[in-house]
C-alpha cells in the first residue's frame, strides 16, 4: 500500500505524453513535477507534423481541457495522403481529408507549446537530467540526477522516450533497429520557392514507394515541407557506401544513384532541399513489451512501447498520460492506480505495436507487391 492524500509525483521527460499527464493531474488539483534534461523548451527543433486521432490524441486533449485551443492551431486540410507512382509521379490514390476533419494535423512543436503553456509556472524543471531510478522498499522511488543529487517520490513516471533512464527499473528491454532509416530534409516557403513540389505534395502528405526505398513529404505550417527518404538498409549503410553522413554533397549524390529511374519531379526532393540531411535510424522495443508491476514507478509513451513513426506513437503517449492521470485521481492508493493504468495501457500497446509494424512495411515495402 502506498496511500497518501498528497502523493509526490515526478514525471521524467517533457514530451507530449508526460506533459499531458501533468496537465490532467493539475486540472484535478494534483501536484506534479516534470524533470527534463534539455535546458529549455526551445533547446532543439521538435520534429514534423502529427495527425491527432479522435479516440486517442484528441480524447487526451479533451481530458486536458485543450481541445478548442488545439483546433484553433490544427490543419484539418492536412489529413490528406497522396500516393504517387515512383516512375511517373502519376497519382495512384488519394485519401482524405475526411468531411468531419477527423485527423487534423498539427506541428509537434505547436502541440508541445500548447501543453507547456497550460501548466502552472515552475512545473517543468529544465536542465535536470535523470541518470537512473531506484525503487525503494517502502514503495517509493528515488530519482538520481546527473549532478549527483537525488529526490524521493511516491511515483516516478518514465516519459523519457526511446532511451529511457527509468525503464531499467521495470524491464531489461532495449530498443533495436528496425532495418529502416529515414534521411530527412526540408523545404521553406514552398508555395513561392518550390511551387511544383507544393503541388505534388498537396495539402497533406505524399508517398512514392519502390522496393526497399520510399519518398515521403509532409506539409508543415508556415509553408514548410518536410521530406523523408526512407531506406531499408543496415544502420551503418553510409560506411558501406564510403560516405560521411555529414557531407551533404556526398549523401545527395549517393541518394540520387539509389533513386535512379524515379521520376525527376520526385528526385527533386533529393536535389533541392533548403537544409542538409539528417539521419534518423528507426528503433522499436520488443513486442510484446510487458513487465511485472513495481511499486513507485511506471512508464508511458515511447518509454513503454517504442514504435515506428507511422501515426500512432504520439497519440498513444498522450492517451497514456491522460489515462494514468485519471487513474491517480480516481484511486487513493498510488499502487492501485498504477495497476489499473497498466492493465489498460499494456494490452493496448501490444495491439498498436502490431499495427505500427504493418504500417512501416506498407510505407517501405521489403518486397514487390
Amino acid at each position: 500500500m502506498n496511500s497518501t492524500p498528497h502523493p509526490r509525483i515526478a514525471i521524467v521527460g517533457a514530451g507530449l505524453g508526460g506533459l499531458t499527464c501533468a496537465r490532467v493531474l493539475q486540472r484535478h488539483g494534483r501536484s506534479v513535477t516534470v524533470f527534463e534534461r534539455e535546458a529549455s523548451a526551445d533547446a532543439r527543433p521538435q520534429g514534423g507534423t502529427l495527425d491527432m486521432h479522435a479516440d486517442t490524441g484528441q480524447a487526451a486533449l479533451g481530458a486536458a481541457g485543450l481541445l478548442d485551443r488545439f483546433h484553433a492551431l490544427a490543419r484539418p486540410e492536412g489529413d490528406e495522403w497522396r500516393v504517387l507512382d515512383f516512375a511517373t509521379a502519376a497519382l495512384l490514390t488519394r485519401q482524405g481529408p475526411t468531411p468531419d476533419g477527423g485527423r487534423p494535423e498539427i506541428d509537434r512543436g505547436l502541440l508541445r507549446g500548447l501543453l507547456l503553456d497550460s501548466l502552472a509556472e515552475g512545473t517543468v524543471r529544465w536542465d535536470r537530467a535523470v541518470s537512473r531510478v531506484t525503487p525503494r522498499a517502502d514503495g517509493t522511488c528515488r530519482l538520481h540526477f546527473g549532478d549527483g543529487t537525488a529526490e524521493d517520490f511516491d511515483l516516478v513516471v518514465g516519459a523519457d522516450g526511446a532511451w529511457s533512464r527509468v525503464r531499467p527499473a521495470l524491464s531489461p528491454a532495449a530498443p533495436h533497429y528496425t532495418g529502416v532509416t529515414f534521411v530527412e530534409t526540408g523545404f521553406d516557403h514552398c508555395d513561392t520557392r518550390h511551387p511544383d513540389l507544393a503541388r505534388l505534395v498537396g495539402n497533406g502528405s505524399m508517398l512514392a514507394k519502390g522496393v526497399g526505398r520510399s519518398l515521403v513529404a509532409q506539409r508543415n505550417s508556415n509553408g514548410h515541407i518536410r521530406a523523408y527518404i526512407a531506406l531499408r538498409a543496415p544502420q551503418d549503410w553510409h560506411l558501406a557506401a564510403g560516405i560521411d553522413p555529414g557531407d551533404r554533397q556526398a549523401v545527395q549524390a549517393h541518394l540520387l544513384r539509389m533513386f535512379d529511374g524515379w521520376d525527376d519531379s520526385l528526385r527533386y526532393l533529393l536535389r533541392s532541399g533548403d537544409s542538409g540531411f539528417t539521419h534518423r535510424a528507426l528503433f522499436v522495443l520488443p513486442a510484446p513489451h510487458t513487465w511485472e508491476h513495481v511499486p513507485g514507478v511506471t512508464l508511458l509513451g515511447d518509454a513503454a512501447h517504442l514504435m515506428p513513426p507511422v501515426g500512432l506513437g504520439a497519440n498513444l503517449a498522450m492517451l497514456d498520460g491522460s489515462d494514468l492521470a485519471h487513474a491517480l485521481v480516481a484511486e487513493s492508493d498510488v499502487g492501485a492506480a498504477v495497476r489499473a493504468y497498466e492493465s489498460i495501457m499494456l494490452p493496448r500497446s501490444i495491439e498498436a505495436a502490431t499495427a505500427s509494424a504493418q504500417g512501416l512495411d506498407h510505407l517501405v515495402p521489403a518486397t514487390a507487391s
